[in-house]
């Protein structure tokens, strides 16, 4: 019944457009932004770690082995002029195979942080900076955090029977029992994985830096150093969140002045700065962890998931919600059964992709990365586009795995087939069983670039040329019967020509490309290749 029977005056209007109708609140202070985090370097703990006996020293003298190890290589680098040491060198203070230390010295390569132009193009013979070196083969100690016990162990086990006498570690990791269990919590996360790390370099410090630090005139604390050059060589094994280099996020190495060399800093303070990150970081992790226990989203990883592909092919998934602290530094394409996904350069962020338990599917990963992960898969075919570092396959049931690569380590899968186009040795370890391998056999329109750009040379492939190393996985926490760390895992054995196919990958955006690849850029071997022109010949 408010009703307005006289109309306001003039003034009465102007004064109600000044007057504002709610009072001014007050500017909320900008949010400051989250420190970076010190976070272990994955990619030397997932893929630089090799189940040779003689690289992994018993915890107890493994400080002192290396010290040792240290004065034995010094006078090969500094023989060498550039502090690198090479394959021949190694083999010799560790008194390995010269193949075996080649190996060593490739992989270290494939894990540095920074792209080593005398290593990559020489290969293990151009040698490695010996401080790398030390780092490489101090990691080798790493333990992997062992997956939780499953709560329905005995009807997995029914499904998933233990056949051998290393199948423990495969048997709780097995594709079926993750069918079954419709679950992954029982398989350390990502964040697990590095918290585990972190704990690990938290432990170990002070031994790695003063393998590496320089002695000097002085005593106690002060007679170990590290230079700038030495401390940037630590980020092997840690980086920041953001991407900032250890030198400038380090006060007592920051700004310094390029033009002059900064001032050696005490061992003991570079160990309380990395200490005081490290801790940090765990109680970050811990924290995230409390939060999300109890929660139904499976990857509590604290990269963004990139989990939902394809829009054509959604998932239903709770979508993971990315922490600021942290970038992109993986693409997951996890959980699809009885799907197709497919990812192009523009879909995957960072410069890895990891492919986890994924069944009944097919997925094209048409994308230059450096590093991939094919993990717990089944009844899948896989195409990794061009992989610049390497591909790691583990525990995987009746998977075909078609990539071009400069590597590939292939770990505890069954029945499965491997189309390869890889310019070093495809490495094999761990409990294997009916594998096959075959040369490369499809193209897509960008494969040509996304090979240069990566640094995959197509005129070399030794797909054929397995390296086979032991049954057992020296670097998991379980413990094994005496003896079987000796016994070579099953090697694989090549496709028969005339049963060797090709594979065409739906041809997705050509009118985009300028000069697309039209044919397989691998040559094939001459007998598939005549299988195939028999092949060609007989449907005409």
């Amino acid at each position: 019944s408010d009703l307005l029977l006289f109309p306001p005056s003039p003034a009465s209007v102007a004064a109600m457009v000044d007057e504002p109708l709610d009072p001014p609140q007050p500017t909320p202070a900008a949010a400051a932004p989250p420190a970076p985090l010190l976070r272990p370097r994955r990619e030397a703990f997932e893929h630089g770690l090799l189940p040779i006996p003689k690289l992994i020293f018993p915890e107890g003298t493994l400080a002192q082995t290396l010290s040792q190890l240290k004065e034995k290589l010094a006078p090969a680098a500094a023989a060498a002029g550039d502090g690198r040491v090479g394959a021949a060198a190694l083999a010799e203070a560790l008194q390995i195979p010269p193949d075996q230390a080649a190996l060593a010295i490739g992989i270290l390569a494939a894990v540095l942080p920074a792209e080593d132009p005398t290593l990559d193009a020489g290969g293990g013979g151009a040698g490695a900076d010996l401080r790398d070196v030390l780092l490489f083969l101090y990691i080798q100690s790493y333990k992997r955090l062992v997956p939780r016990p499953h709560k329905d162990s005995p009807a997995v086990a029914d499904v998933w029977p233990s056949t051998s006498a290393f199948d423990g570690y495969l048997s709780a990791l097995s594709p079926i029992q993750l069918v079954r269990s419709n679950s992954r919590r029982f398989i350390p996360s990502q964040a697990d994985e590095e918290i585990h790390q972190l704990s690990y370099l938290q432990k170990h410090m002070a031994n790695i830096l003063t393998l590496l630090a320089d002695s000097v005139e002085g005593e106690g604390d002060d007679s170990l150093v590290l230079t700038m050059e030495t401390f940037e060589h630590l980020g092997f094994l840690v980086h920041f969140s953001e991407g900032t280099s250890l030198s400038q996020a380090a006060t007592f190495f920051a700004n310094s002045d390029p033009d002059m060399p900064a001032a050696p800093v005490s061992a003991a303070q570079v160990h309380d700065w990395i200490l005081q990150n490290i801790v940090s970081s765990l109680e970050f992790y811990t924290e995230k962890s409390t939060a999300k226990e109890g929660s139904q989203q499976i990857a509590s990883d604290l990269d963004v998931t990139m989990a939902d592909a394809n829009t054509s092919h959604p998932r239903n998934s709770t979508p993971t919600v990315a922490n600021p602290a942290f970038h992109r530094n993986s693409t997951f394409v996890e959980g699809f059964s009885k799907t197709s996904v497919v990812k192009h350069a523009s879909d995957v962020k960072g410069n890895s992709v990891k492919v986890l338990n994924c069944h009944d599917s097919v997925i094209y990963i048409l994308a230059p990365v450096k590093y991939a992960t094919v993990y717990g898969c089944s009844d899948t075919t896989v195409v990794l586009g061009a992989v610049g570092k390497v591909i790691k396959v583990e525990h995987c049931e009746r998977v075909h795995i078609i990539a071009a690569a400069k590597r590939i380590c292939i770990a505890n899968c069954r029945e499965c087939i491997f189309y390869l186009g890889v310019n070093h040795q495809p490495l094999i370890v761990g409990d294997n069983h009916k594998l096959h391998i075959a040369p490369f056999n499809t193209y897509y329109p960008r494969l040509g670039e996304h090979l240069t750009q990566v640094g995959v040379d197509p005129s070399t492939n030794k797909w054929d040329q397995p390296f086979v190393l032991g049954v057992v996985d020296l670097h998991d926490s379980l413990s094994h019967p005496a003896g079987v760390s000796d016994v070579q895992a099953e090697s694989a054995t090549c496709v028969d020509p005339d049963l060797f196919t090709n594979f065409l990958i739906p041809n997705w955006f050509e009118d985009e490309v300028q000069e697309p690849t039209k044919c397989n850029p691998f040559p094939l071997p001459e007998i598939y290749q005549a299988s195939q022109s028999k092949k060609y010949t007989c449907l005409f």
